[in-house]
């Protein structure tokens, strides 16, 4: 017998972020195989009712030593709007 699990949807946004402004003009960047990454994992949770989100909220050239960076802004603002 199959059982019927409904999951609640979970929407997954990727944030990715680089140090340094090198490279970021590349056709593909770290920033690219970060969220490559991510995205293969998040499919990978479906199942579950993991959904990616289309917004990208990626950052080169800031420093992970702070949350003065624009992406993450963003995101946490998406966040608390909903």
């Amino acid at each position: 017998m199959e059982e019927n699990k409904e999951h609640k949807i979970i929407r997954c946004a990727v944030y990715t972020r680089k140090s340094t402004t090198e490279n970021l003009q590349s056709d593909f960047t770290t920033l690219d195989a970060q969220r490559e990454s991510a995205a293969n994992y998040i499919k990978s949770q479906q199942h579950q009712g993991w959904v990616i989100l289309k917004e990208m909220y990626d950052v080169g050239g800031f420093t992970g030593a702070n949350t003065d960076r624009p992406a993450l802004q963003r995101l946490l603002q998406d966040i608390r709007n909903k």
